[in-house]
């Protein structure tokens, strides 16, 4: 019997580099994958951490001695082990990844046959019993075959676009954040007209320009600077194993992930008319305006990457997206890419003629929103029920797929709590009234502060 692992959470594995993940765990939980999966054919990647390599071997390791046979592509991005495992048949994957965590951290980021998601609820909790009970051997011979996914996995990418000829020859900064996005934009270069201006863009995991996570605001200037400066089109920035992306205008400001959702509806919809597209509760009127009007079909899921992949099975959705910055793409086997977002939206702007910032900005004065607003209490649900009795007198529509949305006639709210933290989240929109928005987020909040 082995030391209990501790790394494994809800949806993947995460922890500190040694001492609760090291090659010797990750050789545990590989050989527990093959076991419990039967797998025969297993794709392994890694990210720039400077922890990677060792990990993989052990993770190599772990997966030949449990029967299967291991194909590493290498130095890449979340969504390349999904192609890698859909594209090519492989039995799993595994991701080397501890996307924008400290740098101290690593993980695993785990997919069965058709990259299908591996979470608590879905083999990840018996991958941990058998991890548990196995022990490691003190070194590591592992031989796994090198698969080369880049070019089919370009070639798949550029497969989104209608016309490739018709996109005009925008200029994009693309900032990269020393992750792992550096040489698939190298890659996709010579197949776009974009004039392409690439900050932050060797993969270094000594992260010399800071983490890369541009959904803190802290973490954006350097890319809005960028694009200002160069009087670039657009700006695109990734985490480190790219599987999110955000946008900045050609002013440089930041398009809130809502409003992107919308943008990449209406590209599917444009397309594909009838087609259903997954939201998830946290704002939803622009959503649902979007696709029916362009004759979808709105379906909501609960908020979470096993959720929404779960959804966009289940009613075979073309599209889904989470304002976080993960879209899932039903020919990407219903997985979250950070590449195919940016490609559609420059396909709209070159279509409609039109800048981003203007695209977003009728979105926003149609559906203005808060953006997310985290509140530190002490019992969350307590604070959301208290809501929830605070405006029943004007016979709001009340909906717990995920938190509590209270929804009236001209403005909605999600209050939704952390998976991980004493955190409740709030999001606020109203329909074209930016008063209403504010006088709305001053008195939500007072009422959580007065509860909390």
């Amino acid at each position: 019997m082995g030391e209990p692992i501790t790394c494994f959470k809800a949806y993947d594995v995460r922890g500190r580099v040694p001492g609760d993940l090291n090659p010797g765990v990750a050789y545990r939980i590989g050989r527990a994958f093959a076991e419990e999966l039967d797998a025969r054919r297993v794709a392994v990647g890694r990210d720039v951490r400077l922890t990677s390599p060792e990990l993989i071997q052990g993770l190599a390791a772990g997966l030949e001695d449990g029967g299967a046979e291991v194909h590493d592509i290498g130095l890449g991005g979340t969504e390349m082990i999904y192609f890698a495992t859909f594209h090519y048949g492989m039995d799993g994957g595994i991701m080397v990844t501890a996307s924008h965590n400290p740098m101290d951290y690593n993980g695993l980021k785990l997919v069965r046959e058709e990259a299908r998601p591996i979470s608590g609820d879905s083999g990840l909790r018996e991958i941990q019993e058998r991890a548990d009970a196995l022990t490691a051997p003190t070194t590591f011979e592992p031989e796994p075959r090198t698969l080369n996914v880049l070019p089919d996995y370009v070639a798949h990418l550029l497969g989104y676009l209608d016309n490739a000829d018709a996109l005009r020859p925008l200029r994009i900064v693309t900032d990269a954040g020393n992750g792992g996005a550096g040489p698939v934009i190298d890659a996709l270069e010579p197949h776009l007209p974009f004039q392409l201006i690439k900050i932050h863009h060797e993969p270094d995991g000594h992260f010399p320009n800071g983490i890369p996570n541009p959904l803190l605001p802290e973490n954006r200037e350097a890319t809005a600077r960028a694009v200002r400066e160069y009087g670039a089109d657009l700006g695109i920035a990734w985490d480190g194993d790219f599987d999110r992306c955000f946008l900045f205008t050609e002013d440089g400001t930041f398009v809130e992930g809502y409003y992107l959702i919308g943008l990449l509806a209406q590209s599917f919809l444009r397309k594909q008319a009838g087609e259903r597209i997954i939201h998830e509760p946290r704002l939803t009127w622009n959503t649902i305006e979007t696709v029916r009007r362009g004759g979808g079909t709105p379906v909501q899921s609960k908020t979470g990457h096993a959720f929404m992949k779960e959804s966009m099975r289940r009613v075979d959705a073309v599209y889904g997206g989470e304002m976080s910055g993960h879209h899932f793409f039903r020919r990407f086997g219903y997985c979250d890419s950070g590449m195919i977002p940016w490609l559609l939206v420059t396909e709209l702007m070159s279509v409609a003629g039109k800048p981003l910032s203007q695209l977003v900005a009728e979105q926003q004065a149609a559906y203005p929103c808060s953006g997310e607003i985290n509140f530190e209490v002490g019992d969350p649900h307590a604070v959301m029920e208290a809501l929830v009795t605070a405006y029943e007198d004007e016979y709001p529509a009340v909906d717990r797929t995920d938190g509590v949305s209270v929804e009236l006639d001209r403005w909605r709210f999600n209050l939704r709590p952390s998976n991980t933290e004493p955190l409740l989240r709030l999001n606020v929109e109203t329909r074209a009234d930016e008063a209403l928005l504010r006088e709305k987020v001053e008195e939500l909040s007072r009422l959580i502060r007065e509860n909390g």
